[in-house]
């Protein structure tokens, strides 16, 4: 049965609704960029002022970006999200293929690992990994920062309800005309799955752009850091904690993860709904 369309009244009180939580979302980062305006004799007083009285950007951006190598830093981000990225794609692809499409024993048990696998936080298995990479002499590297996360049962999740929507006549055609499995995955499936990649492109990019944990504990050379970590460099030193440029050194970094979304919004939108909602 379809619903009928809201009222004025209704639609009026979906709009306030959104209006509400999209005001709750953006007051942070928008207060952070006002602040990265400020001088910091204006940010520690008692009255509120959204506006500075007087203009700090060149201080707190200059410092923010001399203070620190943080182009150093953005780099290393770009390295380790792509090669995350790039790796992610290169397992999953097939890894969610064979679980939409192939017929084998045990393809139900597997399925229901990953879901499982997803209950577990990448934090519990910290410590095991960190072991594992310090025997094997991997830490403080590229390596350390980027092999724990070359499989993402997230990821394989998201592809194989992407791929349960793919008509299987595609696929025995593909058949028909020669093509092997791992020919199907790359030069049938993966244009197909654009959407869905860009949407998990976006999950994956900002969770280890952002992730302070993870590089925090086997990166310890400067200029292996990532971008959060580069933030931290403001953040109680010997002056105390410098507000002004800690925010100015926050919207920087998290700037080309806003460009990037707003790049790829309607495919990242496409993507969710075609991998959300069909099993």
């Amino acid at each position: 049965m379809r619903s009928r369309p809201p009222g004025p009244v209704g639609a009026i009180l979906r709009h306030a609704v959104l209006m509400t939580g999209a005001l709750l979302m953006i007051t942070p980062f928008a207060w952070m960029v006002l602040t990265s305006f400020k001088p910091q004799a204006e940010i520690l007083v008692a009255e509120l002022h959204f506006l500075p009285t007087r203009w700090a950007v060149v201080e707190n951006y200059g410092m923010a970006m001399t203070r620190v190598p943080m182009m150093r830093f953005l780099i290393n981000g770009v390295i380790v999200t792509a090669a995350i990225f790039v790796l992610q794609v290169l397992v999953n692809l097939p890894c969610a293929y064979a679980l939409a499409k192939l017929r084998f024993r045990g393809r139900g048990v597997l399925f229901a690992v990953v879901l499982l696998c997803l209950l577990i936080p990448h934090h519990a298995t910290a410590i095991p990994i960190y072991i594992l990479f310090h025997k094997m002499g991997l830490l403080d590297s590229y390596s350390a920062l980027v092999l724990p996360f070359a499989v993402s049962v997230f990821g394989i999740f998201l592809m194989r309800q992407f791929f349960m929507t793919v008509p299987n006549d595609l696929i025995d055609a593909a058949r028909i005309d020669g093509l092997g499995e791992f020919g199907i995955v790359w030069r049938i499936m993966l244009p197909t799955a654009v959407p869905a990649l860009i949407a998990f492109g976006i999950f994956s990019v900002v969770a280890h752009w952002n992730d302070y944990f993870w590089p925090l504990i086997v990166v310890g050379s400067e200029e292996l850091y990532t971008p959060p970590l580069g933030v931290a460099f403001f953040r109680l030193n010997d002056q105390g904690t410098e507000y002004g440029p800690l925010m100015a050194a926050a919207t920087i970094v998290i700037l080309p993860l806003v460009a990037a979304f707003l790049f790829a919004q309607r495919r990242f939108i496409e993507g969710i709904t075609f991998t959300g909602m069909k099993t």
